[in-house]
Formats: structure tokens, sequence, C-alpha cells
């Protein structure tokens, strides 16, 4: 008996280890796997899941776990979300609170929320998409690491060009890289204080990502250069410590790397990197109009009609936006994620309630690119607002997060569960993938 035991234990261990191996989400011949199972999938973003996860100020572990358990009884069983922000709330469309206020110095709170999420996400057979760092200074991103690097503070991203001017220092900043660097390393080896997993070994986390909308933020020869040194140094990094997950960029595609679509290509052709994503943003982009940045002061209203107007457009337009980076995927032969979508309500209107034509009719069509087998192996659309009550229009630290970031109107691209129209499209599309 004594020699069978220590037997039995070897392979109980072995038949765990099989299991868990199996719920990895993998890839190969251009497609996801979970075991031998291929995988697709209709997500959201919940970017903000870790800061509802944590039993500090701005968490909600009861909320998140109702957040959960609506999205899973929706059929989404992916979510997109962001490790943390960095950097002290210097900005009025800064995130509140911080995982990481100071360089290498982090909030342990907020550490555990995310260990939390990622349980919860296990217990629901749920995957995570976690990304590392922003461009943009609503999480302090690039902004943030140049700053502590002696760079100087960024404008505000509604002054464009001394905004991107400044923004294009980060990746030809030796100082500013290493400070991102050590955060990726930090994060990635990390060990979950709840299970005592390393994320290393959870097969809730689906994929790491370098960074939400990663640009060079020029179009010269020396930025780009660095641009794709940096996105292999992040990689490689990422992978020298976790083989078994997945990494991707985070691109916008074609737009994120100054509309040279070769570049994206080559960023993409990384060994490192497993698949490719993009996002589409038909109003932002001027696709259906004249795009007019927020203002909590002085809204101006657009045309009346002019979404509704503009969806056929818009549809057309993300119809080839798709087809060129599909091309470009499968020249890699690694899959494809539309990880960022999203329309405004009609009229601009954000509270609760208010008519969602366009955008059901826009939500219907990008999902049936998922559906119809057009190349895209998963979406995630932007965002999941949820169970809050009408949120202000502009944010307030600490007010309940929706799924609009700090610096745009609350509502204005939230799917609540309100939202029956939208909500019964999303239902059906995430029911007929399985």
């Amino acid at each position: 008996m004594k020699h069978i035991l220590p037997f039995l234990l070897l392979v109980s261990t072995l038949f765990v280890a099989c299991q868990s191996q199996s719920q990895f989400v993998t890839r190969r011949d251009g497609q996801f796997f979970i075991g031998d199972e291929p995988y697709r999938y209709i997500g959201t973003n919940l970017w903000y899941g870790a800061i509802l996860g944590s039993e500090g100020q701005g968490g909600d572990r009861q909320r998140l776990c109702q957040e959960l358990d609506a999205l899973k009884a929706l059929g989404i069983n992916n979510v997109r979300v962001l490790v943390g922000g960095e950097g002290n709330r210097s900005l009025p469309d800064h995130i509140e609170p911080n995982l990481q206020p100071r360089p290498g110095e982090y909030n342990d709170t907020l550490l555990t929320g995310l260990d939390y999420l990622m349980v919860e996400l296990g217990k629901r057979q749920m995957h995570a998409v976690l990304y590392l760092h922003n461009a943009w200074q609503w999480s302090g991103g690039y902004g943030t690491y140049l700053e502590w690097a002696g760079e100087g503070q960024a404008a505000p991203a509604n002054v464009w060009n001394a905004y991107t001017s400044h923004h294009s220092k980060f990746v030809r900043s030796d100082s500013a890289r290493a400070l991102a660097l050590r955060h990726t390393q930090f994060i990635v080896s990390r060990t979950n204080s709840i299970t005592g997993r390393p994320y290393t070994d959870d097969p809730a986390l689906m994929a790491w990502e370098i960074c939400n909308e990663p640009r060079p933020f020029a179009r010269d020869s020396v930025t780009e250069a660095a641009f794709l040194s940096w996105i292999q140094e992040q990689s490689q990094a990422i992978k020298a410590i976790d083989q078994r997950h997945l990494v991707t960029t985070g691109s916008e595609g074609s737009f994120g790397c100054e509309m040279d679509i070769d570049l994206y290509r080559r960023i993409h052709a990384l060994p490192e990197v497993d698949y490719l994503c993009i996002h589409i943003w038909p109003y932002t982009w001027t696709w259906v109009g004249p795009f007019i940045s927020p203002n909590s002061e002085a809204k101006v209203r657009q045309p009346a009609g002019m979404l509704e107007a503009g969806i056929e457009a818009a549809c057309s337009k993300t119809r080839d936006y798709i087809d060129e980076h599909v091309r470009v995927a499968r020249q890699l032969g690694k899959p494809i994620v539309l990880e960022e979508f999203g329309y405004p309500r009609d009229g601009f209107e954000i509270a609760q309630g208010t008519p969602t034509t366009a955008r059901d009719r826009y939500y219907d069509f990008v999902l049936q690119q998922v559906n119809e087998g057009t190349g895209l192996a998963g979406c995630n659309f932007w965002a999941w607002g949820g169970n809050v009550a009408q949120p202000q229009a502009w944010w307030r630290p600490f007010a309940p997060y929706t799924g609009d970031p700090a610096q745009e109107e609350q509502g204005l691209y939230s799917v609540f569960p309100t939202d029956s129209s939208t909500i019964a499209i999303i239902r059906k599309h995430a029911h007929d993938l399985k």
C-alpha cells in the first residue's frame, strides 16, 4: 500500500494537470481552441472589473458577481479588462483609484481585486483578456511613464497635435519603456493571493494584451521602428515568464498604426504575438459625419438624425475594414478579434431607456460578421454598463463605473440591462454562435 499511494497521488496530479491544460485557450491553424474544441466568442469590455473586485474605495464585489452572472446568462463568456491605472490623479478624466500611484509602488487592495475577478471568472468558466498598458491618458499609460521618466506632463488629448507629439516620445524613451517593462514583468509574474495559484497557471486568463490601442503617434521611420521594437520587447518579456497564455497587441488596426497596414502586419508577425486584433469606431473615425470631441462645459450637438442616417455607411466601411485586416491575419496564419466596437445612442442621448435604433442596427451587423464565418474569431462590444442607477453625465471620482471611461459622457456607448432591444440582439447572436 505504501508504494501504491504515491502512485495514485501522481496519477491524480497528472489528471488534474491535464484537465487544467484542456481549459486553456490556445491557437493553431488560424483558430482558437479550448482543448480540441474550436473557440469563437461574443464578449464585452468590462475594463473596470478589477476595480469592482476590490474591497476598497470604488469596489463592489456584490455588483461584480451580479454583472458576471448577467453576462453569462446572455451567452457572454469573454471580458476584456484593464489591469489598472498609473499615476496620481492630475487630470479630470483620469480614473480613480489607481493601481500604481508611483513607479513600482502598488495598491495591494486593487491587486487583490484583480485576483478576485479572476477567481469569479473561473467559477463561471469565463475568460479574460487583461491589458497591461494604455496609450491614452484616462488611465495614465504612456503619459504617466513619460512623466516619471522626466519627460514632462502631456497636454490633454483634445489638444491633439501637442498630445501626439508628446506621446510619440514614449516608444523612443529607454527610461519610460524600462518602467513599463518592470510593470509588465511584475503583473505577469503575479500569484493570486486568494487561490495561491500563479497567473501563469490560470485557465481563466485567455491572453495578456500589451496595451490598449498602442500607437507610435508619429509617422517617421525612427518612431515606427521604435514602436515595433517596443511591441517585440513587451511580447518577449511576457513569453519569457508565461508560455501557456496567448499574447496580443491591443492595436486598433491600421488606424492605430498611422494608417500603415504594413506596420500593422509587422507587429503581428512577431512570433511572440499569437493573434491579431482591431477596434472600430465609426463616429470617432468620421465615417458617419464630423466628430466633435466631448466637452463637459459646452457640449456641441450634432445634426439631428446624423447617426441614424449614417448607419449604412458605417456598416459598409466596417465591412471593408474587417476584410482588410482579415486578409493580413490569413497571410500570417493567426486568428483575429474585433475587441472594441461601439455606436452612440440615437441623437447622442445618454440616459437609460433612450432609443438605440442605429446602435442596434450596427450591433446586429457586426455580430453577424462573427457568426457568418467572415474571418473574425471573436469580438468584444464596448461596453457593458451594468446594473447601475442612471449615472451623471460626467463621471466624478468614485462614482459607480459604467462602460464609458471618465473622459466620455456616461451612458453614450454603454449597454445597460435595461436596453432590451440591444440585449436581445446580443443574446441571439451569442446563442447562434454555440
